[in-house]
């Protein structure tokens, strides 16, 4: 397992935070995916033989969220 937290500054209030969780949480290999709205971080947890950080990334930006870290 890998953990990656990465900052997303359009992350403004809890249908972000429910988005993100829903999207990446989906996603195969993420274990879990935790936001934190007034930071506006989120931190996935995957296994890096099913996903990639690229792919994280990826998927946050097509639903919005351009992220980085």
């Amino acid at each position: 397992m890998q953990t990656i937290s990465l900052t997303a500054p359009d992350i403004s209030c809890e249908h972000c935070r429910a988005t993100i969780e829903r999207e990446i949480g989906t996603m195969p290999g993420v274990t879990s995916v935790a936001v934190d709205v007034p930071s506006k971080r989120v931190v996935v947890n995957y296994d890096p033989d099913q996903t990639s950080e690229t792919a994280i990334i990826t998927r946050l930006d097509e639903e919005g969220y351009p992220a980085g870290q």
